[in-house]
């Protein structure tokens, strides 16, 4: 679990300090503000920690890192993502299980980081995902064809790697229980399940005996199934790391209240979740799962840095001012 970051001079992020992690954690803030860049920079390097010397990849852990870096931000060169006009380099610390994973680099860094400690045991074996704002199913080989075969920027790592994820075939045996109730929990909000046809290398919605294309399938309904998949090829185990960019984006708040239902009851069986979010709904369902379940659930708001938790009470952050203003505007028409 990732227990402390530390970030200086990384694109919009000046400086940032953020210890006594959770299991769930969420990064907040009006848009172009750093929620995303501050999730793909972790990304980023727990990407690098899971790859280093699995199986038979050679590659040292800056070689990893540049290349993550490189397509995940997808930048001319990696040093570009120095904050402009910063006097000292750009730096990350992540302690993950009180174990370290430093690197620093200046503006001019193309291919190669000189400075890189890697005190993480290795190798990894669980895997950590993203899952960005927009969904993936529907564009599947248009994410693959991009990359695999035309290398060029457009869809980054986040989106290359989850739909890499998706169509790893599920291992035999039993789910883990906790995992078994939050499949359920999805396919109820769900009404049906999404699959996967190797045979056309189709994705598809299955309803009782009706299929239906995955084109003309709600996004919400192509967004939730994901996490659905994730959990029912195995991919994601209790050790996993799971990123999430708005995962209120395309559902109705009923729906938002019961992902983060069901994302409360996969923290609780250890996977650890990172969640950006300019929503009130998401904000306000965190606050009362952290008041009635007495659990620790850290916020940290984009405006300022500034972090505190939610166990102790709500935040001080414009998306509960507007909302406020919102209510008072309201009443004073009533």
């Amino acid at each position: 679990m990732i227990d402390t970051i530390e970030l200086k001079n990384f694109g919009p992020i000046e400086q940032l300090n953020w210890s006594g992690l959770g299991r769930i954690n969420v990064v907040i803030g009006k848009n172009s503000t750093g929620k995303t860049f501050l999730l793909k920079s972790l990304y980023s390097v727990m990407r690098t920690i899971e790859e280093y010397k699995r199986g038979n990849d050679q590659r040292t852990a800056s070689e990893i890192l540049v290349n993550k870096l490189y397509w995940t931000f997808q930048t001319e060169k990696i040093g570009d993502l120095v904050k402009k006009g910063a006097e000292s380099p750009l730096s990350l610390t992540m302690k993950f299980d009180s174990n370290a994973f430093i690197y620093s680099f200046g503006n001019g860094t193309t291919k190669s980081i000189a400075s890189l400690e890697n005190h993480v045991p290795s190798p990894r074996q669980s895997n950590s995902i993203f899952l960005p704002a927009k969904e993936v199913l529907s564009l599947h080989h248009i994410i693959l064809k991009s990359r695999d075969q035309d290398q060029l920027f457009g869809f980054d790592d986040t989106y290359v790697d989850l739909v890499k994820a998706l169509v790893i075939q599920p291992q035999k045996g039993k789910n883990h229980t906790h995992f078994s109730t939050a499949r359920k929990n999805l396919e109820d909000i769900l009404g049906g399940k999404v699959e996967y046809d190797q045979g056309s290398n189709r994705w598809h919605f299955k309803k009782g005996n009706q299929k239906f294309p995955i084109g003309v399938t709600a996004e919400g309904i192509k967004k939730i199934s994901i996490l659905d998949t994730l959990l029912s090829n195995r991919y994601l185990d209790r050790n996993s790391i799971v990123f999430i960019d708005e995962p209120e984006s395309a559902l109705h708040p009923e729906a938002i209240s019961k992902l983060i239902d069901i994302i409360c009851v996969l923290a609780e069986s250890g996977i650890q979740f990172f969640l950006a979010s300019h929503s009130y709904f998401v904000i306000k369902k965190l606050y009362l799962i952290a008041q009635q379940k007495k659990m620790s659930i850290p916020i940290i708001s984009a405006e300022t840095w500034h972090s505190e938790d939610l166990q102790n009470g709500m935040i001080n952050n414009p998306i509960i001012d507007e909302s406020i203003r919102l209510y008072r505007e309201e009443v004073d028409l009533v």
